[in-house]
């Protein structure tokens, strides 16, 4: 896989609204899906498809506990992406006001 289809496979787990979610609540921690259920309006098994496709994309990986299947964010990067793509946004908003 190239890297420009390695970019596009991250960008494109990163397009939906709850994958963002997602991640923004795993940036304090590892979280078991049972608590991320809380954040999200989807069904377990709904959720379970966000969180194989951000898993496949490298941005999470995850461990069994028990019964429970935990996810936490791969690497720090991840949370430089997210502030990066803000910032991004926020000075784009500033030069259309202008």
């Amino acid at each position: 896989m190239s890297m420009e289809e390695r970019l596009a496979k991250v960008f494109k787990a990163l397009s939906h609204p709850i994958r963002i979610k997602i991640v923004q609540n795993l940036l304090s921690g590892e979280k078991c899906v049972c608590e991320l259920l809380q954040f999200v309006e989807f069904s377990q098994p709904n959720l379970s498809q966000h969180l194989k496709i951000l898993k496949e994309a490298g941005l999470l990986e995850h461990r069994k506990v028990g019964a429970n299947m935990h996810y936490r964010i791969k690497n720090e990067y991840v949370k430089d992406l997210l502030n990066i793509a803000k910032t991004f946004i926020i000075e784009s908003q500033k030069t259309e006001r202008v």
